[in-house]
């Protein structure tokens, strides 16, 4: 047995079966409660909870054997260098997202490229592209105005000025503006995939999520409006399920891009593809 699962046992608490991956669940839990990381809880094993603090981590647990994603609970999740607020308005960010990421920031893009990333969520993507460019400038679009404002938020909190969010259905609210790079992480769920029904998505928005029977609709529109928002030899970027590259591949080519290349995640899937305007 862990020393958190003790710490929690002592304090009347047991985390079985709060989910497949328990005990990363209760060092989480345990050192968001005590607003302390990982390595101050492996130093002083010892401490006692206070009797806030107590409460606080049984209301958490609970709300975890219900199945509530820990990020939601805790109320941020770290992705990139960067920690951000989330909230059940918005996806969860992932940490295969971070492939799309590396290969955005791996792409040949003049030194004060315009970027624009679609449904930004929480600002992410967006946010991870402007810390590490600081001479881009990104525009983060979202259709709810919920995310907007937290990805605003998360901008404000993380110091980064070269980003700025909008509220859009993807293109709507663009005009004519032309940008190096597009990148998104759309909804690509299929809509009667069973994966909605299993672990954190059941919390998560469902509109983030699926897009049709094949979850490719809005990729399929994003590669058809892309022409007109994308400078010549821009990049278009997409995360996708794993699944799906060779249809995302098909779906470029058929639209005129070039350089159409599909890159794995951590876990060796396909994960983004991208391909070259013009």
């Amino acid at each position: 047995m862990s020393w958190v699962k003790i710490q929690l046992r002592q304090q009347g608490v047991s985390d079985d079966g709060v989910s497949d991956s328990a005990n990363a669940d209760s060092k989480a839990l345990l050192g968001a409660c005590l607003q302390q990381d990982l390595v101050y809880l492996m130093m002083w094993p010892e401490k006692c909870l206070q009797p806030t603090e107590r409460e606080r981590l049984m209301a958490w647990v609970t709300r975890r054997l219900k199945g509530e994603p820990i990020a939601y609970i805790i109320g941020y999740r770290d992705f990139w260098s960067l920690r951000l607020k989330v909230s059940p308005a918005t996806l969860i960010p992932r940490a295969d997202t971070e492939t799309l990421v590396e290969l955005a920031l791996a792409l040949d893009l003049r030194p004060d490229a315009h970027v624009a990333d679609l449904g930004t969520g929480t600002g992410a993507i967006a946010l991870a592209l402007g810390t590490e460019r600081p001479s881009w400038s990104v525009l983060g679009c979202d259709l709810s105005f919920e995310a907007v404002a937290l990805a605003t938020e998360n901008a404000q909190t993380n110091h980064i000025t070269n980003v700025e969010f909008i509220q859009s259905n993807w293109f709507a609210e663009l005009g004519n503006q032309l940008f190096d790079m597009i990148v998104s992480n759309p909804p690509y769920v299929e809509s009667t995939s069973q994966y909605l029904t299993q672990g954190d998505v059941r919390f998560e928005p469902s509109s983030a999520l699926t897009s049709g029977e094949d979850g490719l609709d809005d990729i399929r529109l994003i590669i058809k409006q892309a022409k007109t928002h994308l400078r010549a030899s821009g990049w278009l970027v997409f995360e996708h399920g794993f699944e799906q590259g060779q249809a995302i591949r098909v779906l470029f080519a058929q639209a005129g891009f070039q350089h159409i290349a599909t890159h794995t995640d951590l876990n060796g899937q396909d994960r983004v593809t991208c391909g070259q305007f013009g």
